[in-house]
């Protein structure tokens, strides 16, 4: 794995580790304020990350592309201020919502500028069409 494959599984990680340990911290307080962002930490963290780090490791032409650079700063920043605006909000700070939504936006930006890496790497382009072709015969 290495390029924004490896970026995004580094993230993945990270998140990952992060998440179980406010589960952890919840589940022996026995304070479970922060349950939203302990399940944005896994989802848009752990699993999302994931989820573009194989992508991008198994379609070459995506992770080539420019835009892949620009999707991967987009979510890691996007999604590292969700959880503190989260943590924030969560933890009794009304005035880090801002802060949350801003983050989010920028988060289904980040996923839909993916969604165009992706359809472009998997149905257009040449590079997208010869490894189909390839793997058709």
């Amino acid at each position: 794995m290495q390029g924004v494959a490896r970026n995004f599984f580094t993230l993945a990680i990270i998140f990952s580790v992060l998440g179980m340990m406010l589960g952890l911290s919840m589940a022996m307080s026995h304070d479970h304020a922060q349950m939203p962002t302990h399940a944005h930490i896994m989802v848009l963290g752990w699993v999302m990350s994931s989820i573009f780090a194989f992508f991008y490791h198994l379609v070459p032409a995506a992770r080539s592309s420019r835009l892949a650079i620009v999707h991967f700063w987009l979510s890691a920043l996007s999604s590292i201020g969700l959880v503190i605006g989260l943590f924030l909000l969560y933890g009794g700070n009304p005035s880090a919502e801002p802060i949350a939504a801003i983050c989010s936006m920028g988060f289904f930006a980040a996923t839909l500028l993916f969604a165009f890496i992706a359809f472009r790497a998997l149905w257009g382009g040449e590079t997208a069409g010869a490894a189909g072709r390839v793997a058709a015969h």
